[in-house]
């Protein structure tokens, strides 16, 4: 006996042969609609699929990198698919507000001597920009973020205002006297705690090398292990001397180099001439973009 049981009702049975769009299996047939007008594989699964590969990438990029410490290397070693996970462009800021982010990140770090240069002002098109400019390049910041300029300036300037673009990132308070320093008032050298540290260290290790040496002829000790103790002692302590000394005139160096760079930016009259900036006004045929 036929078994009827599952059959649907007659009236509901839509107009159209079974063989029009059915296969052989019930299942749609060719000329049957599909569902959405995108591709096969661009299902919700696949989208799952590339925000978690993102969110992987950006919880990487988190640990292998210190954005609170981002500088011209970290932003050399990125890869292009890093650089886009860690900065979204539809999170960045821009206009009047990242200028003045930028210009206290900048503050900040002149302050702190992790950039040297002149700070300023200035405008183009109507339009305020920043100007950061030494000796040896200078950067030009807009508002939409781009960086324009040249030299070691340009190189220490971009992760900066990178960095002022992200809604993450605390840009921190300037201190009142944030521009570069007098000649006059920059130090000899730094570190000087640790040198005498060192020094003290020598000391003893010499003390002890002549203390064994001297014990060894006096007592007449039929060792050698004494001797050569001393001798080793005594080594060290030369060596400690030696490293000091090096590490003082390395220190004078820098800082008497630091103090001539300084000198040179408040003697001149004007800025350097490869700076683009007429006034307060960029020159848009000089500048280098």
């Amino acid at each position: 006996m036929e078994d009827t049981s599952t059959e649907p009702d007659p009236g509901s049975r839509p107009d159209r042969a079974p063989d029009e769009s059915d296969g052989d299996d019930g299942s749609p047939g060719d000329d049957a609609p599909h569902r959405g007008d995108g591709d096969a594989s661009d299902t919700p699964a696949d989208a799952l699929d590339d925000a978690d590969d993102l969110a992987a990438l950006r919880e990487r990029v988190d640990e292998e990198y210190d954005f609170d410490d981002f500088g011209p290397s970290d932003m050399a070693r990125m890869s292009a698919e890093e650089w886009d996970a860690a900065f979204d462009p539809d999170s960045w800021i821009t206009g009047d507000r990242l200028l003045a982010r930028a210009e206290a990140e900048l503050k900040t770090r002149i302050a702190r001597r992790d950039v040297f240069g002149v700070l300023e002002r200035v405008r183009e098109d109507g339009e305020d920009r920043l100007l950061v400019y030494s000796d040896e390049g200078y950067a030009i910041v807009r508002p939409t973020g781009e960086v324009s300029g040249q030299g070691t300036v340009l190189r220490d300037i971009e992760p900066i205002v990178a960095l002022a673009a992200m809604e993450s990132y605390d840009v921190p308070e300037p201190p009142e006297d944030w521009s570069l320093p007098h000649p006059d008032t920059v130090p000899e050298g730094s570190g000087e705690f640790g040198n005498l540290m060192i020094q003290v260290i020598a000391v003893v290790q010499v003390l002890a090398g002549a203390a064994l040496l001297v014990a060894s002829f006096v007592a007449d000790l039929n060792t050698i292990v004494a001797p050569a103790m001393g001798i080793v002692f005594l080594l060290v302590g030369l060596l400690l001397f030696v490293m000091v000394a090096n590490a003082r005139l390395s220190d004078r160096f820098r800082s008497e180099e630091y103090r001539e760079r300084l000198r040179a930016l408040r003697q001149a009259k004007e800025r350097p001439d490869f700076v683009p900036v007429e006034g307060g006004v960029v020159n848009e045929d000089e500048r280098d973009e």
